[in-house]
């Protein structure tokens, strides 16, 4: 199976020049087979291009632009949609292709973020700032144990400010904790 980019060699559209670099070089780097169908230059590829993207991908004025991915007939998506599969590394499927042995996506999409934030929060055990930043990035709240912490944290960061002021005597410290 060949993945198929349409682009426009002859794009006077700076943004659209860029955006069929992008899936050009990574396909390249990544080693994936594609062909490129130049838009511009040929009737048909254009023809071809604009009649099998799906009406519900098309644009607002009915015109498809390039750059427009295919697997074979299948239709992939187009650049915003390789971006976003590009990013949540699900780009194989995205492809329609089978991944190398190995490799991220060899994992099954929902599989493999689970598992990696798994990962990532075993690796921050001793981090509990970064983990609970990290939670609330994602919608989750903070482990209760983080808050336990940051209160203590807090508490003792105040005596030690009220110590270093003078207000209170070493000694009144000590005991006040005793009473507690």
């Amino acid at each position: 199976m060949v993945i198929k980019v349409f682009v426009a060699t002859s794009s006077g559209s700076i943004a659209i020049r860029k955006k069929q670099q992008e899936v050009v070089g990574f396909l390249e780097a990544n080693k994936i087979d594609f062909k490129e169908f130049d838009i511009a230059g040929d009737e048909d590829n254009r023809r071809w291009m604009r009649e099998n993207v799906p009406g519900e991908k098309k644009p607002q004025n009915g015109i498809p632009l390039p750059p427009q991915i295919f697997n074979e007939e299948q239709y992939c998506g187009d650049f915003d949609s390789f971006f976003s599969a590009k990013e949540e590394n699900i780009i194989y499927s995205f492809l329609g292709l089978a991944p190398p042995p190995g490799s991220k996506g060899a994992e099954k999409p929902g599989d493999g973020g689970e598992q990696e934030a798994q990962k990532e929060e075993s690796e921050e055990a001793g981090d509990l700032g970064g983990s609970q930043e990290k939670h609330e990035e994602e919608g989750e709240t903070a482990p209760e144990e983080a808050g336990d912490v940051t209160e203590e944290g807090a508490e003792g960061e105040a005596e030690d400010e009220e110590a270093e002021a003078g207000e209170e005597e070493p000694g009144d410290d000590e005991e006040a904790e005793e009473d507690s």
